[in-house]
């Protein structure tokens, strides 16, 4: 079988984006296909495939799966160009509409088409749920504030935030830029996170400024993640030291995040690029 396929990155963070509005291609296995795609040497290369699904619920449905095969529940950087891709090909006319994910319904908004292969997309991503039994994370209490863990004989502090998946935000002093590839893995896999765990580590800049840098359960390190700069929005904020709008810097580039008090919804901004396009056996 023959796939059609469009490479697409939101600040480096990187997608193979694939029609699947007829479901012919789940039937060989997402899992198995995503693995395939994502291999950096006899693959696309990517951090995860994107499908365009069909939804009974939604205008359309999207599903993720991280290059180890995993299936994530949604993915801040993979929804803008999920929106910018399904815009381009036609699969739907407007401009704002509503997707299906395994998080619940995210409403994307084109807000400047492509010029140049490069579109700008807002994302309406939902209130955070901070309640540590739904995120999930092995804390009691009402939230997962300041909460230590351990990796490598050093402690951190660390807040507990899902944007419809699990994040553990960190705030250090200075990012010397190891942090994630040093001790992310044992983050993600401890046994305070049931389903494991996306982990950021965060240098608070200004009260409207941070840098983060992550660790993605599935993909490794990645120059971005849209629901983890979110999350990081979200605990800086609860720890005191951010505004609700607040610009996150990544090494792939920065996101507009802001925290709506009247709806309590987060709302994303930034871009979407087209890499190329191609044809691929399987």
């Amino acid at each position: 079988m023959v796939i059609d396929f469009t490479k697409m990155e939101g600040l480096g963070n990187d997608f193979v984006m694939i029609d699947d509005m007829d479901g012919d291609l789940e039937k060989m296995g997402y899992p198995a296909l995503a693995e395939k795609i994502c291999h950096r040497h006899f693959g696309v290369g990517a951090d995860g495939i994107i499908m365009a699904t069909s939804s009974r619920v939604c205008d359309i449905g999207f599903r993720i799966f991280n290059s180890d095969g995993s299936e994530a529940e949604m993915c801040g950087n993979g929804m803008r160009c999920f929106a910018a891709f399904v815009n381009d090909r036609g699969l739907l006319r407007a401009s704002r509409f509503s997707v299906e994910t395994k998080a619940g319904r995210i409403i994307p908004e084109i807000i400047e088409s492509a010029k140049h292969g490069v579109s700008q997309v807002c994302v309406d991503m939902g209130e955070p749920v901070l309640v540590p039994s739904d995120i999930p994370v092995a804390v009691a209490g009402d939230r997962a504030i300041s909460v230590p863990v351990e990796a490598r004989g050093q402690t951190f502090l660390f807040t507990a935030v899902s944007m419809g998946n699990p994040h553990a935000v960190i705030v250090v002093d200075h990012l010397t830029g190891e942090e994630a590839r040093h001790f992310g893995p044992l983050i993600e896999t401890h046994a305070l996170f049931p389903e494991k765990v996306n982990v950021e580590f965060v240098e608070v800049v200004s009260p409207s400024e941070v840098r983060m840098q992550v660790w993605e359960r599935g993909a490794g390190e990645t120059l971005a993640c849209g629901t983890g700069a979110c999350a990081t929005a979200v605990a800086t904020h609860l720890l005191g030291l951010t505004h609700r709008e607040v610009t996150v810097g990544l090494k792939g580039g920065t996101l507009a995040i802001a925290w709506d008090e009247a709806t309590n919804h987060i709302l994303k901004t930034g871009p979407a690029t087209v890499v190329f396009e191609g044809r691929l056996s399987v």
